[in-house]
């Protein structure tokens, strides 16, 4: 008589290894997709990553061994409600503007994580329009961290991070346009890779979105699954205005052995804020004493850069975006664009961007391309750059949010938009929010490929993860250094107790 499989026996397997089993004969897919739902339905009630189930159509679908003949065949998977879309599924964004509204088709990316086999059983929560680093939007509320429920899982990306840290699903679809990858997994004690710019699909809806920061993968529990996502999914779709460098080899094949040795410089140094938190900064000098000890040549470097014309920079192009986003989405639903409809800071963001200029927006590019060829030239002699993932331990709830005086400046502002008074707002409100998270947007804006490794954990019991940055187009390097420190320091049983 088969007996089922187990919520232990399940969370013992990354996603390649449940795979094996179903290929085996060993289990079913049902039996993990039945896993799967009954463990949102055990500690969702907790974390709430999970805002729209397909229960019955991921059962379905896994029952009938509809789903393709991938390296993921039969293994449950969570998509972010952000960064692509499922067909005949909602899609909200985070946002109430697009309430009951249903996409019509799969995204390029979600039909490639079909093909390698997935069975999407839901939807993760996410900020608004993936708008800031933490996960509590006013349409569907937090999602905690499973570690410490108290504390952000951080975001965008946080619904998805935190399924993967409950052992709801080994890996779950993630993107990134300033950290959104790596600050969950990092916060979440998860494996985030964000691709080079280019390197992974974005239509066939967006060219590119916030003018080439944003790049989508997934956070996982083990190395092996993010690379052989990335080789299910990487590669130009039609259409794609460009691509990232050709790969010559497999990401799974290259993780089989070592790296050779790499020169490695780090800096504990806060790259967009002013300090860094010591739990976040012992964190690094371990992860470079692992890599020392692995006979990498480990030094301390910072790179030169003007950390306030990029903070400008970063957000003229986001505020830019965001009022664009709203004007596309009231000609999506057919719903003129109205604060109502979104929340204060995202409003806000729009209105500053519908006061820019047009040559304030192209300076901002231009900073980004000068700081780009500064990056490039800090690479010349040296392979990876590491800093801490972010500069401080994950907030609690709430505590990034604005505060009440600030919403009440932002009503007044809402009534009486004055472009400079808008601009001088939004980068004073910044100082504080790049604080927390100040290492992972400069990346978005090169376009390199950079990580977040789990290597340690504070004194508090919440994850505190190390970025790992490579040359534009070279993932095969981070993802090598990473199974050689997953090898040192495995990480994999550190799931969240809930």
């Amino acid at each position: 008589m088969h007996i089922p499989m187990r919520f232990d026996e399940y969370v013992q397997h990354d996603g390649l290894g449940l795979a094996a089993l179903v290929a085996q004969g060993e289990v079913s897919s049902e039996e993990l997709v039945r896993c799967a739902i009954a463990r949102i339905e055990a500690v969702d009630k907790s974390i709430h990553a999970v805002i729209h189930r397909r229960f019955a159509r991921a059962i379905d679908e896994a029952k009938r061994k509809d789903y393709a003949a991938g390296p993921f065949a039969g293994v449950p998977f969570l998509v972010k409600d952000l960064d692509g879309t499922l067909a005949n599924e909602p899609y909200n964004a985070g946002t109430r503007a697009l309430a009951g509204y249903i996409a019509p088709h799969d995204s390029e990316l979600f039909a490639r994580f079909k093909r390698a086999g997935m069975v999407i059983v839901g939807k993760t929560n996410t900020p608004e329009l993936g708008l800031v680093a933490f996960t509590e939007p006013a349409l569907h509320g937090p999602t905690r961290n499973p570690h410490n429920q108290s504390y952000t899982p951080g975001g965008s990306s946080g619904g998805s991070a935190a399924a993967v840290a409950a052992g709801i699903v080994p890996l779950a679809h993630a993107g990134d346009g300033g950290g959104s990858i790596r600050i969950p997994a990092s916060h979440c004690g998860l494996f985030g890779l964000k691709p080079s710019r280019g390197r992974v699909p974005m239509g066939p809806d967006e060219g590119e979105s916030w003018h080439g920061f944003v790049s989508r993968l997934v956070v996982s529990r083990s190395v092996r699954d993010s690379a052989a996502m990335l080789d299910m999914v990487h590669g130009m779709d039609e259409g794609a205005a460009y691509t990232a460098p050709a790969v010559s080899t497999p990401y799974l094949s290259c993780i089989e052995r070592p790296p050779s040795k790499l020169r490695i410089a780090y800096s504990a140094k806060s790259l967009l804020g002013q300090k860094t938190h010591h739990d976040n900064r012992a964190a690094l000098e371990d992860a470079m004493k692992l890599c020392a000890d692995a006979g990498h040549d480990v030094r301390e470097a910072h790179p030169s850069f003007d950390a306030a014309a990029v903070r400008v920079a970063y957000l003229t192009v986001v505020a830019a975006c965001t009022a664009n986003a709203i004007e596309e989405l009231a000609k999506l639903t057919g719903r003129p664009a109205h604060p109502s409809l979104y929340e204060p800071v995202t409003w806000f963001l729009g209105q500053v961007g519908r006061t820019l200029s047009a040559a304030k927006l192209e300076a901002a590019r231009t900073v980004i391309a000068k700081t780009t060829r500064e990056i490039g030239a800090f690479f010349r002699d040296i392979d990876v750059f590491a800093t801490p993932t972010c500069a401080h331990p994950p907030a609690r709830i709430g505590e990034l949010k604005p505060k009440a005086w600030e919403l009440a400046g932002l009503a007044v502002l809402r009534e009486a938009p004055v472009g400079a008074v808008l601009e001088k707002t939004l980068f004073a409100l910044a100082e504080g929010n790049f604080e927390k998270t100040p290492n992972t947007m400069l990346f978005n804006m090169t376009g390199q490929p950079a990580m977040s490794v789990p290597l340690a954990m504070n004194s508090e019991g919440l994850p505190i993860g190390t970025q790992f940055v490579s040359r534009y187009g070279d993932e095969a390097t981070l993802l090598q250094l990473a199974a050689q420190l997953e090898q040192a320091r495995p990480w994999s049983n550190r799931l969240a107790t809930l």
